[in-house]
């Protein structure tokens, strides 16, 4: 109902510039879950500002979207407690850590870099997604 493929192009591409950028002038792979631990575990002096501007560039960067390119910006509710918001980030957060990396480490950068591990690793994070969602909309019938 929102297919927008001109905007996911462009949005495509700029994660693919900036994956890029990353890469070539720092050294890093732009796994989003990998910045924000290391942002939160400080390894080294300096390690931490890079960490903290690539974030908040992504924050920015959907708030600009929000207010300034939509013509009517809106914030669609989730519908869920808190509590599952919360207890769905830790099982995340913990999944990353099992799969030593995120979606967007092993999907943008791993795949780029043509890693079979990362290969796997998609794979399994869009099975396991597609599984899940239609366990809870069509076997236990919760309706987003």
């Amino acid at each position: 109902e929102n297919f927008t493929p001109v905007q996911g192009l462009i949005g495509g591409i700029i994660v693919g510039l900036a994956a890029t950028m990353l890469l070539w002038f720092n050294g890093r792979i732009a796994g989003i879950s990998g910045i924000f631990n290391g942002m939160i575990t400080i390894r080294r002096k300096g390690d931490v500002l890079w960490r903290f501007l690539f974030i908040a560039g992504m924050v920015v960067g959907g708030v600009v979207h929000q207010f300034f390119i939509l013509d009517t910006p809106s914030f669609q509710p989730l519908g869920a407690p808190v509590w599952v918001l919360i207890l769905g980030g830790i099982i995340v957060g913990y999944g990353t850590s099992m799969g030593s990396g995120c979606a967007s480490g092993h999907g943008v950068c791993g795949l780029g870099r043509l890693s079979v591990r990362s290969l796997v690793a998609v794979l399994t994070f869009l099975s396991t997604g597609i599984l899940t969602t239609y366990v809870i909309e069509h076997v236990l019938g919760v309706a987003r």
